[in-house]
């Protein structure tokens, strides 16, 4: 009996931190591809504040040295985290924006925010929230502020055809990007009604909103000022 064992080669304790080895193993790349994207998960699901270091390294089966070799620190990880999700949402936003029509554009732009929290619902999660550090793309709401730059472009040319001011149009693509925002983190929980349905709501009240926009808007209340 004690020579079976002694002879079996699945026992044998150098031949399971072989087997161990390899299926651990990962370049350099790999390994922090796998960081970013366990990083990723837990920022979302517990905010910076409540993520450490070492569950990062513990779910990635690795020492905390190695996070901080790839990194510097959770900060480090966290900046990375963010400015990937900044890129990726700014680029979606602006690779939407092909049509002719002011009001396709309006769709497109509102269908890219929801397709990115639609698809990418951690890292939403992560851009709407507080950070606590900075980090070199700005914040969610300088983020806003680069996406309503695209539609500002829009809404200008289409004041000047209309015969309204064009210098009013970035205060415009800022109350329109910021209403597509902020209905995106309502929707981001309540997932009702269904995108499309969400998005052709959200267009109805910009669109019909700008096709009825007064050149000289007047205040209605007894307050001017």
């Amino acid at each position: 009996m004690m020579d079976a064992v002694a002879t079996d080669p699945s026992s044998s304790t150098p031949a399971r931190k072989q087997r161990r080895a390899r299926r651990t193993r990962m370049t350099g790349a790999e390994r922090r591809e796998q960081l970013l994207e366990i990083g990723r998960t837990l920022f979302a699901e517990r905010g910076f504040e409540g993520t450490s270091v070492e569950e990062i390294a513990a779910k990635a089966g690795v020492s905390k040295p190695v996070v901080y070799e790839h990194f510097g620190g959770k900060e480090g990880l966290y900046a990375v985290v963010v400015d990937r999700e900044m890129r990726r949402l700014l680029d979606m936003v602006t690779s939407s924006l092909t049509a002719g029509h002011p009001r396709e554009l309006c769709e497109q732009a509102a269908f890219a925010l929801l397709d990115y929290i639609d698809e990418y619902t951690d890292g939403f999660r992560i851009l709407v929230r507080d950070s606590p550090i900075p980090h070199s793309t700005g914040n969610f709401a300088s983020l806003i502020s680069d996406i309503a730059t695209q539609v500002e472009d829009i809404l200008g040319r289409e004041f000047k055809s209309r015969g309204f001011d064009p210098k009013l149009a970035p205060l415009y693509a800022q109350a329109l990007v910021g209403m597509v925002a902020l209905t995106g983190q309502w929707w981001l929980d309540v997932r009702r009604p269904e995108k499309s349905e969400v998005a052709a709501h959200l267009v109805n009240l910009a669109w019909h909103g700008l096709d009825g926009l007064e050149a000289r808007p007047r205040l209605v209340g007894h307050r001017k000022i």
